[in-house]
């Protein structure tokens, strides 16, 4: 069962101590190559969530993957999450980390979803305008195509979202449609 609490402590004190130790960037690298193999292993999530497996067991798969690939710090980290029983939670403390080290730097998330893969040029210039016009100096861009959209684009910048697509244009002049604002009602 998730516990995003309990992630976010977790994630906070690491986080807290990596900071304290002066491995930052470190820390956050291991975090991003927990990640990546986190999303791209279906298995390895099985692996940690799994009852049945003893946790000396998940310690021995976890070093292997991570042998040599992650610093000493979050190493001890893994293994403090496995004395504690709470292995489970790893992918779900690694996505905190993440957020909370991006929070701590100042990095905003900009997500673009279009209808077709928009050019270098054209994702450059809206990271541009949107530094220039929200005040924000670090950016992260994650762009994504989805065909539904049929035209336009969304962007979520944190709580705002800006919904340009032509699928949701069509959706409101269907919804005016079922509720006939076309049509004066007669009484």
């Amino acid at each position: 069962m998730p516990n995003p609490r309990l992630a976010g402590r977790y994630a906070k004190s690491l986080l807290d101590l990596a900071i304290e130790k002066g491995q930052l960037d470190t820390v956050y690298s291991d975090m991003e190559y927990l990640d990546a193999a986190i999303k791209s292993s279906k298995e390895l999530v099985v692996l940690l969530k799994s009852p049945i497996i003893k946790a000396d067991k998940k310690g021995k798969i976890l070093e292997a993957i991570t042998a040599g690939k992650i610093s000493v710090m979050t190493a001890t980290f893994n293994k403090l999450l496995l004395t504690k029983g709470r292995e489970f939670y790893l992918p779900e403390i690694v996505t905190a980390f993440i957020a909370q080290y991006k929070e701590n730097k100042g990095i905003h998330i900009v997500k673009l979803t279009t209808a077709i893969t928009v050019s270098e040029e054209l994702k450059q210039a809206l990271l541009e305008k949107i530094r220039v016009g929200k005040n924000m100096q670090h950016l992260e861009l994650h762009a994504e195509v989805n065909e539904a959209l049929i035209g336009g684009y969304v962007l979520e910048i944190g709580d705002e979202l800006v919904d340009a697509s032509i699928a949701f244009d069509l959706n409101n002049v269907k919804k005016q449609f079922q509720n006939n604002d076309f049509v004066y009602k007669i009484r």
